[in-house]
């Protein structure tokens, strides 16, 4: 029976670094995943329906897969998308999958197809190249085994060696499926991540009806500064007692700032009145990253900065679709400057984690290595979003690890909506890992005591130990 995957895939192509490769990746492959940031649907572990068909499964949610497609002038549409204005979309999974198989060609070399391959042999047991004339069988294949129990979110919770998965969650939502999860009686580790970008960034267009909300759900008074820090610090407290251990900002920017008291109240009074101006919002948006600073030191959630994505780059498509259909495009972004202000506030204090993610690679050794190498506070996020690659990851390392070293960074993490890509995703990041370290311990720059140590650490113990999991 032929693989789809080979057993050596993306280890070195030197047989004596492969074979070190190899070995490391044996001692590893079979670690639990801990998938400490991602945005998985947390109703799936809830409710434990089936999934539906095939093509809604593993086509129409996945932003990497319609992208590509839609690059070739396939419409959204065409691809199960609904529009938020009512048009038509095609609803028949069988018809996008066919569509989709068609144009499977179009993957060759990318991450996405190496996931794909991945979960249709591992998951599914298949055995065929996926492809026109294949399309129906596999199709029918897949269909019937999501008919069984054993294809359940739970079930694929447990089977996939998931040993904690998060999550994420805006600062106003009610985290009922968090509730339902934890008074179940399934054992499986479901906890959130809480995401302020919704009642921090005054250019969302619900900010005024979002802060009115957000004041109702925490009991403070959302119309004054110190009402308006109160309320974060009580919805922080109510993600936490769900599990949370770590917060999600999604900026454009890294811009931070670090206003007097009576400077911030007065900046937040024109902002909830809607009469601050671009630069006066961008100075907001600034202060509140160095506000969940500070609240980080206080209640120990672990801080995350993903900057540098104009997202909706497309008016059309996100006017249309609305957002994460594919458009959101990565721009350069600056760090030691823009993080200077909340870095001279609590960059030296060893009780906040801020892990630091990027979509500009330049940034890696000339400013993020360096930053992490230095500040106690911070953390080196992995290889992120249109880096989830092998090259992506290759070159992280290449140029994070002399600054920075392995243990200023924090594993991985799968960051995906595609529940059935996280072990593809995982197994992935082991293997351009294990061919990391093998290549230093063929140049003896590491012993391979010490290799085989940073394998697991780089698998499973940085992330536990960063997330607090």
């Amino acid at each position: 029976m032929p693989n789809l995957n080979h057993p050596d895939r993306l280890f070195p192509a030197d047989p004596d670094t492969r074979a070190i490769a190899r070995e490391l990746y044996d001692q590893v492959k079979d670690l639990p995943i801990v998938s400490p940031h991602g945005h998985t649907d947390p109703r799936w572990y809830a409710q434990n329906k089936p999934f539906p068909d095939p093509a809604q499964l593993l086509i129409v949610p996945d932003h990497y897969a319609v992208r590509m497609l839609v690059s070739q002038g396939i419409g959204h549409h065409e691809l199960g998308v609904r529009g938020l204005d009512g048009s038509d979309f095609e609803a028949d999974g069988r018809t996008i999958w066919r569509l989709f198989a068609k144009n499977y060609h179009l993957f060759a070399g990318t991450p996405t197809r190496a996931w794909l391959d991945h979960t249709l042999e591992f998951l599914f047991g298949v055995d065929t190249v996926l492809d026109e004339s294949s399309a129906d069988a596999i199709y029918d294949h897949i269909a019937e085994c999501l008919t069984q129990d054993q294809y359940l979110p739970r079930a694929l919770f447990s089977h996939f060696n998931i040993e904690v998965i998060a999550t994420t969650e805006a600062a106003i939502d009610d985290l009922k499926w968090h509730k339902m999860i934890a008074d179940s009686d399934w054992d499986g580790r479901v906890i959130t991540a809480y995401r302020p970008d919704s009642v921090i960034d005054p250019d969302n267009a619900d900010f005024s009806a979002n802060l009115d909300l957000f004041g109702e759900l925490s009991g403070c008074d959302t119309g004054n500064w110190a009402g308006y820090l109160d309320a974060h610090r009580n919805r922080r407290a109510f993600f936490a007692a769900h599990g949370a251990t770590s917060t999600d900002h999604g900026h454009l920017t890294a811009d931070t700032a670090n206003l007097s008291e009576g400077a911030a109240g007065l900046l937040f009074d024109k902002i909830r009145t809607g009469g601050a101006d671009v630069a006066e919002r961008a100075l907001f948006r600034g202060q509140m990253l160095t506000e969940m600073a500070r609240m980080s030191i206080e209640d120990g959630l672990v801080m995350q900065i993903h900057p540098g994505s104009w997202r909706g780059h497309s008016p059309t498509v996100h006017a249309r679709f609305g957002p994460d259909k594919g458009f959101d495009i990565p721009k350069p972004t600056n760090y030691v400057a823009a993080l200077k202000p909340l870095l001279d506030e609590v960059g030296m204090d060893p009780r906040l984690t801020l892990v630091l993610f990027t979509l500009d690679e330049g940034a890696y050794s000339r400013e993020l290595a360096p930053l992490a190498g230095a500040y106690p506070a911070l953390r080196l996020g992995p290889a992120w979003w249109f880096y989830d690659s092998p090259e992506g990851m290759r070159r992280y390392r290449q140029l994070t690890t002399e600054t920075a070293g392995f243990y200023n960074t924090v594993g991985f993490n799968d960051d995906t909506r595609a529940f059935p890509s996280i072990p593809a995703r995982h197994d992935m990041a082991r293997r351009i890992d294990c061919g990391y370290l093998a290549g230093l311990i063929a140049e003896h720059q590491l012993r391979p005591e010490e290799g085989a140590a940073l394998a697991r650490e780089l698998a499973y113990g940085l992330a536990k130990k960063t997330y607090k999991l």
